[in-house]
């Protein structure tokens, strides 16, 4: 386990994340999902997930967050804080886990359920050997 931020950045956080779920395009899995990413300079980044019909195009709400993130020229992240209607606090998937760990490989992960359970997660504990930018390396 990791530490889990301070209260009032998860709370913060959370509404955030709560928001930007209600705002989720889930009609074919009906599993809305919202993001709240805190950049290393207090910037709050928010995505949800957009579903698409041909389902490989759809994008998870936390890469929608890290994408926005970046495009605002913010990419050294200190939390990210998920919601879902889940019932167990649900971790990213690994393709968001791939995606986070190019920018900050120990980010503490938040996972709120419908009823409020919560979890929390590193992503070196989530993704433990993943594919960075030294396994680029070669000779």
């Amino acid at each position: 386990m990791t530490a889990k931020p301070e209260r009032a950045v998860i709370d913060t956080l959370r509404g955030a994340a709560e928001e930007a779920m209600r705002r989720a395009y889930a009609p074919y899995s009906t599993f809305r999902v919202g993001a709240a990413l805190l950049g290393d300079d207090g910037t709050v980044t928010v995505g949800c997930n957009v579903e698409n019909a041909s389902f490989s195009a759809t994008i998870c709400a936390e890469r929608a967050a890290l994408a926005s993130a970046v495009a605002h020229g913010v990419k050294s992240f200190t939390a990210m804080v998920l919601v879902t209607e889940a019932v167990h606090p649900t971790p990213p998937c690994g393709v968001c886990r791939q995606v986070l760990v190019e920018f900050a490989p120990g980010l503490p992960v938040v996972s709120f359920a419908s009823g409020g359970a919560q979890a929390c997660w590193s992503l070196g504990e989530l993704l433990p050997h993943p594919f960075n930018p030294e396994s680029l390396e070669h000779v």
